[in-house]
């Protein structure tokens, strides 16, 4: 089976570089173009047979992400998109899954998240090749769940509800926060405001940095 051809639709060059990158990463993909915008990607897109796979971001300079998908959906064009975006709304979540995108990734992310998003696409690819004319219910169980990825799971002892007021934290600053001054805001002990911070940063959607005062330096947690 040949590489799946990807397109990359993401406005900012250096996560454009960096998703182009991934991509060529991945075995049985291969970067078929970047656009940085709605009208390079339908342009594109135009090239018919050039792309299998479009990473689309949501927030364009000429227009949203849904607008170009809901345009390419009502010309017929089926091909295969995964929502790329740090477009978090729930509403935005609805339209995109409505309009047929395969999964929906947020930013920020790693390597190995990224990776296995492309891995269940590419395995849904690989089952409906290999699928009958006619399917039987068990077979469409098979197909559409390689597409569903696996629930991430929290470590031991943290709740999504306390991860979620964190994060809200640290966005809502208008700087980097201490362990300490969220642990503040929300409440909580010093040590389990620390844990859902160092679990944030390892898992890429906060960064870590260094402030320094007149003692020892103090991690700090900012948006990545």
């Amino acid at each position: 089976m040949s590489d799946v051809r990807v397109l990359v639709v993401e406005d900012d060059p250096l996560t454009a570089r960096a998703h182009a990158a991934y991509v060529e990463r991945v075995d049985g993909f291969a970067l078929a173009a970047v656009a940085h915008s709605a009208g390079e990607a339908a342009r594109a897109l135009d090239v018919r047979g050039s792309v299998d796979l479009v990473l689309l971001d949501m927030h364009l300079p000429d227009g949203h992400g849904l607008g170009l998908l809901q345009r390419l959906r009502a010309s017929g064009d089926l091909v295969d998109v995964i929502a790329v975006t740090a477009a978090r709304e729930t509403e935005v979540v609805r339209r995109a899954m409505a309009h047929g995108v395969s999964s929906y990734l947020l930013k920020p992310f790693t390597f190995a998240t990224f990776r296995a998003r492309l891995e269940q696409y590419a395995e849904f690819r690989a089952r409906l090749a290999t699928a009958p004319d006619e399917v039987v219910q068990d077979e469409v169980d098979r197909m559409l769940g390689a597409l569903r990825p696996a629930a991430s799971q929290l470590p031991k002892g943290m709740s999504a509800e306390t991860l979620r007021a964190v994060v809200s934290v640290v966005r809502s600053s208008d700087g980097p926060r201490s362990a300490s001054e969220v642990a503040a805001v929300l409440g909580a002990s010093r040590v389990t405001a620390r844990r859902y911070l160092e679990h944030l940063a390892e898992s890429g959607m906060l960064q870590r940095g260094q402030r320094y005062g007149t003692g020892r330096p103090e991690v700090e947690y900012g948006v990545a």
